[in-house]
């Protein structure tokens, strides 16, 4: 194998490795985030739909890390590439949800 190609499937090995464990830690921090909100919205007596969102987008960061977590596992070159892929998208939706999440409950603690 070249190097180019060696590098390319050390870079990409690698952000499995960032997707997984990043993942995992987003999962937790939607799943504190959900609790603090939940003692906000009783203390405060404010209806968002934050803590539904931040559920559902820890269901997707849980996706992405399983999904790096199986293309780290398999042997198979195209079902590695397809599992990383998976992979990044899933990443890439979960922080768009988490900043959609962020402005929500900053606009409903604002509004207060």
């Amino acid at each position: 194998m070249n190097t180019a190609n060696q590098k390319r499937t050390d870079l990409d090995e690698d952000i499995c490795v960032h997707i997984f464990a990043t993942s995992a830690a987003m999962l937790g921090v939607c799943m504190t985030v959900v609790g603090v909100l939940h003692v906000v919205v009783v203390m405060r007596n404010v209806d968002t739909i934050a803590d539904d969102l931040l559920s559902v987008n820890a269901m997707v960061y849980l996706l992405a890390c399983l999904s790096a977590y199986w293309a780290m596992r398999t042997k198979r070159k195209r079902r590695n590439q397809q599992l990383e892929h998976v992979a990044d998208a899933l990443f890439l939706l979960g922080l768009v949800m988490s900043t959609i999440a962020t402005g929500i409950i900053t606009w409903a603690i604002a509004r207060i």
